[in-house]
């Protein structure tokens, strides 16, 4: 094998490789003797094959096996042997007029290999970071607003006689046609509805206010123009109504009764669990800032070429979003008052971020030996599949049987692992904040991404 380097720039290469025809045909006679102890051929006693027999039915196809594994080979040893890093699988050139030439053993084997090298760079003093941590403690009071939320959405309701009015709950069924005909999914034959609720298409409550247990009713309304189902948005349509009950509000007493009706034994685990809810909520929020602002100290220090191949598949994924968020959302560039080639540059920048702080990160937890378990795989895997009711097993398999699928949930663990390195050797410090202040921050954040 004779490697040439012909491209050298930045983090670009590029290599010829030259595999002598004769190395070939040492492999492809390896390959029919192995062949000829195995070959059961009509005719010819088990071994007793004549090789050029077998060239001649097997020979295209077993060259063609050898040229593949010869390419993977050599290209991998051409790269092990300068000790290089490329940061995709290299692009392999082979005209395909000259493989029919190599094919049938009339050249050498010749082909050109392309790739962008991964960057060097050292890795930070992560003691040198200073992060501030946003705190936000939990009190009496928001536990209480929560706790009275809850009591708002569970409020007691009895049968009343006489019309309805905002605030009470109507049960009856209803029949919703279009142009005359029912449509799929407007029929219920026990549905409540808590007028002044807002749960229903606008017009649909305020035309119940007055209504009394046993009233026949035909309400008129027009579906939003930006209703989620394509086939109702807009349309015009009627619901043949029939009131079953009337039913008044009452007062939700908030003590261990009422926790009791929440299947807890008393109010004091009531709000110990609500207090818990509201501090991991909290704790998502803080967690998000923290990562961020070592996200952004980390772009401060780190500058470097980044590999043009990678960047451009990043910046790919990253714009498609773009162009499938604005067609769903019917806008142009003009809309968001610039041009496309002004989004262009704004969106290859963040491309870029990404890709180099993905770099670091991955070069941080290779040389830190951050691994992640087979547990956390698992238990990643369980909480994907517990997102499909009724398809678990689908799921499942399909995650089992695809490498790429199961790396992407590989990914977002081992980034929040390499993320909890770095925080811990940098230096952290807490500050409280409101929870207003906190809401702010984190705001702030996801406007800048």
């Amino acid at each position: 094998m004779q490697v040439t380097e012909t491209l050298a720039e930045g983090l670009k290469r590029e290599l010829k490789i030259d595999i002598p025809a004769g190395d070939l045909a040492e492999k492809l006679d390896a390959y029919m003797e192995d062949l000829k102890s195995k070959a059961q051929i009509k005719g010819f006693r088990p071994g007793k094959v004549p090789v050029a027999h077998l060239k001649k039915m097997y020979g295209r196809q077993a060259m063609a096996e050898i040229l593949s594994n010869t390419i993977q080979e050599t290209s991998q040893k051409a790269i092990e042997d300068r000790s290089e890093r490329p940061a995709l699988t290299p692009n392999i050139d082979l005209p395909d007029e000259e493989a029919e030439k190599i094919l049938a053993g009339d050249a050498d084997l010749s082909f050109t290999m392309s790739y962008d090298l991964l960057p060097d760079f050292e890795i930070m003093d992560f003691s040198k970071i200073s992060i501030e941590r946003p705190v936000v403690d939990v009190s009496d009071e928001e536990v209480d607003a929560q706790i009275a939320e809850i009591a708002k959405n569970n409020v007691p309701f009895e049968e009343k006689k006489g019309k309805a009015k905002e605030g009470d709950r109507v049960t009856m069924s209803y029949l919703g046609k279009i142009d005359g005909e029912p449509f799929e999914g407007g029929a219920d034959e026990n549905g409540q509805l808590v007028l002044g609720s807002g749960q229903f298409i606008p017009g649909f409550e305020d035309q119940l206010i007055g209504v009394k247990a046993g009233d026949e009713k035909v309400i008129e309304v027009t579906f939003p123009e930006e209703y989620p189902a394509a086939h109702l948005a807009g349309k015009a349509a009627t619901f043949d109504i029939t009131v079953k009950e009337v039913a008044a509000p009452g007062e939700a007493k908030i003590d261990d009764e009422f926790a009791k009706g929440l299947g807890l034994e008393s109010l004091d685990k009531l709000k110990e669990i609500v207090r818990g809810q509201i501090e991991s909520q909290f704790g998502s929020m803080t967690r998000q800032r923290v990562k961020r602002q070592l996200l952004d100290k980390l772009d401060e220090h780190y500058s470097f070429d980044l590999p043009e191949a990678l960047l451009n598949s990043e910046f790919d994924v990253v714009w498609n979003q773009v162009e499938e968020d604005m067609k769903r959302n019917e806008k142009t560039f003009e809309d968001e008052g610039t041009t496309e080639e002004a989004a262009k540059a704004d969106y290859r920048k963040i491309a870029e971020r990404r890709v180099r702080l993905g770099l670091v990160l991955s070069e941080v937890g290779e040389k830190n030996n951050i691994q992640v378990t087979d547990e956390e795989m698992q238990r990643a895997l369980y909480d994907r599949v517990r997102q499909f009711p009724g398809q678990e097993q689908q799921v499942f398999e399909f995650y089992k049987n695809n490498q790429q699928a199961l790396a992407s949930l590989r990914a977002p663990i081992y980034e929040e692992k390499v993320v909890d390195f770095m925080l811990e050797l940098a230096k952290v410090s807490d500050k409280k904040v409101t929870k207003e202040e906190l809401e702010k921050l984190v705001a702030e954040d996801e406007e800048d991404a």
